[in-house]
């Protein structure tokens, strides 16, 4: 069984990565960065391609929102 790999992974670079994250979508309304958000995620699901850690990935995240 694969497992979702929770220990932080960007080393020296996370702050560097949230500024990008951020400046991928400075320039748009919120309607348009709902959808590219969509849009990455599921970019980035199809790449992880992995179901079982999706799953975890997908109940982690909504554990988090309630």
């Amino acid at each position: 069984m694969s497992k979702l790999n929770l220990t932080p992974n960007f080393g020296d670079e996370a702050d560097a990565f949230y500024a990008e994250l951020i400046a991928a979508q400075a320039d748009l309304g919120d309607a348009q960065a709902a959808d590219w958000l969509a849009r990455l995620t599921l970019i980035l699901c199809n790449h992880i391609g992995d179901r079982e850690v999706l799953r975890q990935a997908f109940a982690l995240a909504r554990e988090h929102h309630d």
